[in-house]
């Protein structure tokens, strides 16, 4: 009945009431607030009714969380915001709600959606509400039939909008952008786009990718992160592993028919296996503290078991093949039209490499068109510099993807650049020394409105306004495809 009602909606009705019903719950809000909900005229209206007032959103579930209440919800969206008439589709979003006084943050992955209850950084810190959203064309969030010219970095960013103005009406306190690795992308290509919502954005480890054809900083990182020795081990089991490439083949087929793993994508079992080795050394340094280089074996004496064990353990086998890279068809689709990708030399592969680093499109199923867009990522690199405001980046010491960060220019107002020693593409604010890390969580603070008059007065005395929950702050583990962000 859900989706019949959705049916016949009027796209005029989906397009034209986002104002009118955030005027209305503003309403409502300045009644007062009351417990689950919000009191209007003497009556209590739980916030899942005013959620669901919202033209176009609807429940899919509800979990319990102690101290929040958790709403998996669908909203519908125009498949192409530039021409709304070519139709709409339904898009998931979270949201793990604290109170309407309270800030929100809006949180995104870049990917799909998380669908258990999981607070972010920021969140925690502001002791706040916090939406998620799944990125366009990742399932189930997919137009069908799909037409992928509609996936791009501004329409993703209308996405944002959208949800932000149909829920700032029942949320009316300051919001916060925020998304690690390609979450904190996204987080800055909305606010380059709509620099009005938000009223502060914290990215993690994000790439900026300005120039795709010159990628000299990745290969000056990877000479130089963590010792010579850890290095130099990595890269022996690198050479190892295509030295031995056929026996090492071998163990591959056999894994491969065990799983019903194929590799129509990429070409062949043969281009798979090298690009899960030429990963090997940049996703240890992407995922892995510098501690563990003492956990790879001597490739010169160790057993072709014992190389493809470290190899599935660190870059994965299975990513490469059909069923592996699916899930993430919409990332390389763009990271071959706008946002880039990193290609690196690995010169001592000299001779064993067949096929070099791949470009996105050999991971794209190729009915599907791809043109690259090489002034979209310039652009929003020279927005950052020149109009950055109240913007956080937050990079990890040796994190490969850190090697072409974010900077901030002349024009750029109350925004900070910070990188975590030691720290990978996990980092986060905790991980900064202590300055830096007061210094930070004092102005996510003020961002939100919610720091305390003694942060006020010296962000020294600045700490998250909630302590770690075990069953909200775990950092999500799934992994896939190792070259992405």
């Amino acid at each position: 009945m859900r989706k019949a009602l959705r049916g016949v909606l009027s796209l005029a009705l989906l397009i034209g009431t986002a104002s009118a019903t955030g005027a209305t719950a503003g309403a409502a809000t300045a009644a007062g607030p009351a417990p689950g909900g919000t009191t209007v005229a003497g009556a209590a209206v739980d916030i899942k009714d005013r959620l669901l007032a919202i033209e176009g959103m609807s429940l899919v579930e509800e979990q319990q969380t102690p101290g929040y209440r958790f709403f998996i919800l669908e909203y519908t969206q125009p498949v192409d915001h530039r021409n709304p008439r070519k139709g709409t589709f339904q898009q998931r979003l979270t949201l793990l709600h604290k109170d309407t006084s309270r800030p929100t943050v809006f949180f995104t992955s870049g990917y799909g959606l998380n669908v258990k209850p999981r607070r972010s950084e920021p969140t925690a810190i502001v002791d706040g509400n916090q939406v998620s959203l799944e990125y366009r064309f990742f399932t189930p969030s997919r137009p069908d039939p799909a037409d992928w010219s509609a996936l791009d970095i501004r329409q993703a960013a209308a996405d944002q909008h959208r949800v932000h103005t149909a829920l700032k009406g029942i949320y009316d306190r300051k919001w916060l952008a925020t998304g690690g690795s390609k979450g904190g992308m996204t987080a800055t290509y909305y606010e380059r786009f709509y620099p009005r919502d938000m009223d502060g954005v914290i990215a993690y480890v994000a790439p900026n990718d300005v120039n795709d054809g010159e990628d000299s900083a990745y290969d000056r990182f990877l000479s130089r992160v963590g010792t010579k020795e850890c290095r130099d081990r990595l890269n022996a089991v690198q050479r190892e592993a295509l030295i031995r490439r056929e026996p090492m083949k071998k163990l591959y087929a056999r894994y491969a028919a065990e799983k019903n793993y194929t590799f129509n994508t990429v070409g062949s079992m043969d281009r798979a296996f090298e690009s899960v080795v030429l990963d090997y050394t940049w996703a240890f340094w992407q995922y892995s503290p510098a501690a563990d280089c003492a956990t790879i074996p001597a490739a010169a004496t160790a057993t072709d078991q014992e190389l493809w064990d470290t190899v599935e353990t660190i870059s994965g086998f299975s990513y490469y093949t059909d069923q592996g890279l699916e899930p993430y068809t919409p990332y390389y689709y763009q990271a071959g039209t706008e946002l880039g990708s990193p290609d690196i030399e690995q010169p001592h592969l000299k001779g064993l490499s067949r096929y070099g680093y791949q470009p996105p499109r050999t991971y794209v199923p190729r009915e599907i068109p791809m043109r690259f867009r090489k002034q979209a990522m310039r652009d929003i690199d020279r927005w950052v510099r020149h109009n950055a405001t109240r913007m956080l980046f937050v990079y990890g010491e040796n994190d490969p993807w850190g090697a072409e960060p974010f900077r901030l220019g002349r024009g750029s107002r109350d925004s900070h650049v910070y990188t975590a020693p030691g720290a990978n593409h996990g980092a986060d604010v905790a991980d900064l020394v202590p300055d830096e890390r007061d210094a930070a969580t004092a102005a996510i603070l003020t961002w939100a409105g919610v720091a305390p008059a003694a942060v006020q007065q010296d962000e020294a005395q600045a700490r998250p306004l909630t302590g770690f929950d075990a069953s909200l702050d775990q950092k999500d583990t799934e992994r896939g495809p190792t070259l992405r962000p």
